[in-house]
Parts: structure tokens; sequence; C-alpha cells
């Protein structure tokens, strides 16, 4: 794991938020230097100041508050919000050296998420019908503790996952997260659990090996 991260895969962690349309435009460059150039691939862990993200199927009577910027992101999904205390991972990989399978690329990335906040002492699922990454709240019900939304352009990966740390959860209420709305958004703080960023990027670049074995050997089959 280590001497791919290191060889072929550029781990990237910033130490400042970074506007999301400057990132998006960094995406979408490194995403043409890959799929052009040969350019290395790169997971880049990063926090963004409060903004709201629309994916290709946002419906906009979901917006119900457009208190924070608005961004035509051009991944897949509907709304999400992007703010402080909530970790981002990017991924721009090259499908077509990992089998040009989008479906066992998302459900690796899913399986990522989940193994790694298992780590860290939090259960958490797929569910069938819902996308995301989910969790007991302290009320017992189940709620959203992860998004994921990817694009692949030149069979190359753009976008990844977020992981609610310790974001103000009240600024999720200005959309109906995903498109779902009879369920609730959480956070590792909510649950108790007090993580800095490089605590959790710890966790995750621990699992990354199981991760880009599963891509490498289209398994699909992690946790």
């Amino acid at each position: 794991m280590s001497a791919e991260l290191t060889e072929k895969i550029e781990w990237r962690v910033e130490s400042a938020q970074v506007a999301y349309r400057d990132a998006l435009a960094s995406m979408e460059e490194r995403n043409r230097a890959i799929a052009e150039d040969g350019a290395r691939e790169l997971i880049w862990l990063l926090e963004h100041p409060p903004v709201y993200t629309a994916g290709t199927s946002a419906d906009g009577a979901e917006l119900l508050d457009s208190r924070f910027e608005v961004v035509e992101a051009g991944r897949g999904g509907r709304y999400t919000y992007h703010g402080p205390g909530q970790r981002i991972g990017y991924l721009m990989l090259d499908l077509k050296e990992r089998g040009r399978d989008v479906r066992c690329f998302v459900h690796s990335l899913e399986g990522w998420v989940i193994a790694t906040l298992g780590d860290l002492g939090v259960e958490c699922w797929r569910s069938e019908g819902r996308i995301g990454i989910w969790t007991r709240d302290i009320d017992g019900r189940e709620a959203k503790i992860g998004a994921i939304g990817v694009r692949v352009r030149r069979w190359v990966t753009m976008h990844g996952f977020s992981v609610n740390l310790s974001p103000d959860l009240s600024h999720f209420t200005g959309i109906v997260p995903c498109g779902i709305d009879e369920f609730g958004v959480t956070s590792l703080e909510r649950l108790g659990i007090a993580l800095a960023p490089e605590e959790f990027d710890e966790a995750l670049k621990r699992r990354a090996g199981d991760f880009l074995d599963a891509l490498e050997k289209k398994g699909c089959a992690l946790p």
C-alpha cells in the first residue's frame, strides 16, 4: 500500500480550507492530465468553506434555503452540503488501469469509508436504495454520516466522499440532503467521538491498501 501511494498515487492533504470552485477546477485539470499525459493519480483530502453543491440529478425543490453559495458540481447525485468539520476525499484514479468498472469503484469507495469508520468505533453500513454511509444516531434512528458522489470522465474518476467529523449540522437544513428527507444527518462529534482531521486521515490511510486491492482484483467485497 505505502509503495503504491508513494510511487503511483499522490496522497495530498490540505491544511487550509479550499474553495469549492477552486477544487473543482483542480480536479478537472488533474483528470485531463492523467488521461492525456499520464500524470500521477491523486487522493486529495481537504475541507471546504460552507457551500451547497448540486449534482446532475438535483431537484430545485430540494434547495430549501440558499444561505450559502450553490455550485453545480458535475458529479452524480443531488444536493449536498460541504463545510468546516467535514472531511472531503477526492479521488482521481485511472479506471483504465483498474478494470473499467464504475460500480466496483463506487462499492469499494463506500467500503473504504465504512471500514475506516469501523476502526474508529462507529458501525456503518450501506442501505439499499439510499446513497451514502449510514449509522445509528443517538436517538436510535438511522442517519447519514457520509456521502458519496463521483464522476468518471475519460475513465478517470473525480469527486469522491465526505464524512461528518464535527460540522454544524444545522447547515444541512438548507437542503434535502441527497434527496432523502425522512432520515437525519449525524456526525462523529454528535456520537460522542472527538476526532481531529489528521486522525481520520491516518485511519483512512491505514485502510487504503484494502481499497486499492479491491479495485485491482475487482473484488468489490469490502465490508
